[in-house]
């Protein structure tokens, strides 16, 4: 099919992503161009994730040997002992070693999160609505039989729950043993053990857990016998780096045994050759320097799959720069002629079928509402500049975004830096890739988030030097230390308990916010906006109460050994990542707040309708907010038609613009309680979906219980000044001179025939452009017919391998929810650039 159109709905354009569904011989055309990453994706490609428990019970085996010993110190000897015996593997035709799971597709378990939840929800995986996965009958067993009864009351989430005061729980969750989450304030800590991270890649590739091993045992020979401190916190976590340097070499060595077992077996001469070279890179990697590109790859899939062992990092950990600390090696291996373009994209596809050969799978039933379809971040940043300052990008960067193009699967996530200065080579190519229409890569600016990051701490050098890290987050390695996850706000439940004095529809006369007073007896829109705002503190006070035991309570569940190897300041005071206040380290903790453009066009249709026009009485918008616009069309097409945030209207975007500067207030004025700073954020995941499960109709025309709108996108379909009317809200309702702002996420929806040929890649370089100079966060962009949408929704088996950008990740369409299926295809289509 290579027409670019529809054989059955008209002459739509295509994307190639669409095309290449839709066709039935571009699998046989992927063979042929790529057989090696062709028959390592069959292996796996249709699999269902298995569970896997070898993990959790080596783990947890450890960990009862060890208990009264320093945390760190217990964390190394359970990982050295995961190392020493989980099942090692090299994937036939894989030219990268290691995966830490007995099936293709897997998933592993963390019992020191959720433990408590394997009885009740481990048999329920494949019935889930989203995200489904197996579990092999005797991994079940003992999952439950030996590895939850260690557990039990020892959970992170179960001193959680225990630990918060009650007028918090009850305002977070809706049952006692805090499973059951409300949905209008969230914490995020009860399902992963720490936020995104990005490892110093570059620093175990450049030196080597021998070297590092070396500095700690100097570091031990340096302690003072007579300082208790030094006896007591510094001994056990320098013995604890050279314990997790003893593992990860280790772990490294098994497979070079097996890979040269496997040669001694191998018949075809050329896989014989290629174990060979695997078994002499395992021997080399990650203990020694790399020498090579190939080794450099090596290594840092061991680190990557090493930490994924050692916790659950916000779903995934980042790759970080890869463009920047791979470019040496895989230069000096091209000008020596010792590599070619071609087998450093085949050396990187290796990398990619391995991440996607891993799934995180949240057991607690939050956990997988907020990361449908699968979700991951393993990010890997290109572009963006040296820390001197100087444009980054090199051939590397390029191919990088030809390895994606290429790659048929959503891994790995892709981020791209821009720059005012970036090179319109690097633009072109960038636009090429997000024309494929696979979502990726990511936008993140420069000229937004270096600035920010200066202001909040950072030296030049470090903030130039960030990474994507998660959905649309950053990470500086070796100066960001937080490791704790905060909380996520209901916006639209804050003005919902406006209406109704405390109370949510869905709830009916429990009363869970304050009440700020009967909505009739508010003559004015400042006495209504007010009582919003009082909403909007209440729920940060809750937030950030609930941020206090987190805090507090995390460095006493988790430690993060070989992550803390790799950092410089850890390795320097002797001191883990999870610790609280290490010196020199930047922390930067968060709120979310979800369905920002949901509520903005609701504040605005209140001001005009309700308090300027005077077209509707609160009377009349109360009985259409309690009778979901039913009998009440006329009301709901004003309310509609009210301005609307992502059109460049200022009378909107103000109102944006003013409830984040209150909250930005209230975090510059609280944050000390906390004693780290706290950032306003806009980063959703799939949160917006069960957030909007418990809110009734809201005063925009939204309909009770669907999606609220995500992160700072638009409202769908109330957008229609085109993309540059969706910058220019964005940047308008922000606080340009706050301190406190963080991510931002914006999604964007294109057809492929606004994009059309190199005029349409001129015009998305041009609105990159744009993009750069209003200093927005972050951009993604779907590229992708509704009517495409619409099929794949109707008839999922024809769309199966059909991939759409979700929220800061892309997922396959059918592995989501109905609801976030919708959501996808409400999103305003633009027409135009």
């Amino acid at each position: 099919m290579s027409t670019g159109h529809y054989s059955c709905c008209g002459q739509e354009i295509l994307s190639p992503h669409e095309q290449a569904v839709l066709d039935p011989e571009s699998r046989a055309r992927f063979h042929q161009q790529h057989p090696r990453i062709a028959a390592i994706l069959d292996s796996f490609a249709d699999a269902v994730p298995m569970l896997d428990s070898q993990r959790a019970l080596y783990f947890t085996q450890s960990m009862k040997l060890t208990e009264g010993k320093p945390l760190v110190w217990r964390w190394a000897k359970a990982l050295y002992h995961v190392a020493e015996h989980i099942e090692v593997h090299i994937d036939g035709h894989q030219l990268l070693a290691g995966r830490i799971g007995r099936s293709p597709r897997y998933s592993i378990m963390y019992p020191e999160i959720e433990g408590d939840f394997y009885a009740s929800a481990l048999g329920d995986l494949a019935s889930r609505e989203t995200s489904q996965a197996g579990i092999p009958p005797r991994d079940l067993e003992i999952a439950i039989k030996e590895i939850a009864p260690y557990w039990s009351g020892k959970t992170y989430h179960e001193q959680f729950n225990k630990a918060l005061p009650k007028e918090v729980h009850d305002v977070l969750f809706t049952d006692e043993t805090g499973i059951a989450p409300r949905y209008i304030v969230n914490e995020s800590s009860s399902f992963r053990s720490s936020l995104q991270w990005v490892h110093d890649y570059g620093c175990a590739i450049r030196r080597g857990f021998v070297d590092i091993r070396k500095e700690a045992e100097d570091k031990l020979a340096a302690l003072d016998p007579d300082n208790p401190r030094h006896t007591n916190e510094l001994r056990p976590f320098y013995e604890a780096i050279t314990i997790v340097c003893d593992a990860i070499m280790l772990w490294a060595a098994r497979h070079a045994d097996l890979a040269e077992k496997v040669a001694a077996e191998a018949t075809d001469p050329q896989r014989k050759q290629e174990l060979a070279l695997i078994a002499e890179t395992c021997r080399r990697v990650p203990a020694y320097p790399a020498r090579t590109f190939h080794e450099a790859v090596q290594c840092q899939w061991f680190v990557q799959l090493f930490s994924r062992l050692e916790q659950r990092t916000g779903t995934t950990i980042s790759n970080g720069r890869m463009d920047q600390y791979l470019w040496p090696l895989y230069k000096a291996d091209l000008d020596r002629g010792a590599i070619t373009p071609d087998r450093a994209v085949e050396l990187l596809e290796c990398l990619w079928a391995g991440m996607a050969q891993f799934v995180e799978m949240y057991i607690m039933p939050q956990g997988n509402a907020f990361t449908q379809g699968y979700a991951h971040w393993e990010a890997v940043t290109i572009g963006g500049q040296t820390v001197d300052g100087e444009d980054a990008t090199n051939d590397l960067s390029h191919l990088i975004l030809r390895s994606k193009r290429e790659f048929p699967l959503h891994y790995p996530d892709l981020a791209a830096r821009l720059h005012s200065r970036s090179p319109e080579s690097f633009l072109w190519d960038v636009a090429t890739t997000v024309k494929y229409g696979t979502g990726h890569p990511k936008l993140l600016n420069d000229e937004e988030i270096v600035p920010l990051l200066i202001a909040k701490g950072a030296r030049m050098d470090e903030a130039l030097d960030y990474a994507a890290s998660g959905c649309t987050e950053v990470r500086m390695p070796n100066r960001d230390t937080l490791t704790s996850s905060c909380g996520r706000i209901n916006l639209a439940a804050c003005l919902e308990m406006v209406f109704f004095r405390g109370r949510m529809l869905k709830t009916g006369e429990q009363r869970i916010g304050p009440d700020t007073g009967d909505p009739f007896a508010m003559q004015t829109w400042p006495q209504f906006f007010e009582a919003f705002l009082e909403q909007l503190r209440f729920s940060l006070r809750t937030a950030f109460a609930a941020q206090y035991v987190i805090n507090k309570l995390r460095p006493r569940c988790f430690a993060q050994p070989m992550g803390s190897a790799l950092h410089r300041l850890c390795m320097q005071n002797g001191m883990d990542l999870h610790t609280e206040h290490i010196p020199g380290g930047l922390e930067l903790g968060f709120v979310d707040f979800i369905g920002f453009g949901t509520v903005i066009d609701s504040l605005s249709a209140v001001k005009k309708r309700v308090y300027e026009d005077r077209t509707i009485s609160m009377g009349e918008l109360l009985e259409a907010l309690k009778n979901n616009f039913q009998g009440c069309e006329s009301t709901r097409m004003l309310l509609q038609n009210s301005p609307c945030y992502g059109n460049n209207d200022a009378y909107a975007d103000a109102i944006g613009k003013a409830m984040e500067k209150a909250a930005l207030d209230y975090c510059e004025a609280h944050s000390p309680a906390l004693e780290m700073p706290v950032d306003v954020r806009y980063v959703p995941v799939t949160a917006h979906v069960p957030f909007g499960r418990v809110v009734a109709a809201s005063a925009n025309g939204r309909l009770a219980w669907t999606p609220l709108s995500d992160g700072t996108s638009p409202s769908p379909g109330a957008d229609h000044q085109g993309p540059t009317g969706v910058f220019l809200s964005n940047a308008a309702s922000k606080n340009m001179g706050a301190c406190r702002r963080a991510a931002r996420m914006l999604n964007m929806k294109f057809t492929p025939k606004v994009v059309e040929g190199d005029a349409g890649t001129q015009r998305l370089v041009s609105l990159f452009r744009t993009f750069v100079d209003l200093k927005l966060w972050h951009v993604q962009f779907n590229v992708i017919n509704r009517e495409t949408l619409l099929h794949a929704k109707a008839e999922p088996e024809k769309y199966k391998n059909l991939i759409v950008r979700v929220a800061g990740y892309s997922a396959y369409f059918v592995d989501l929810s109905s609801d976030m299926q919708d959501d996808i295809i409400a999103r305003t289509e633009q027409e135009s650039i």
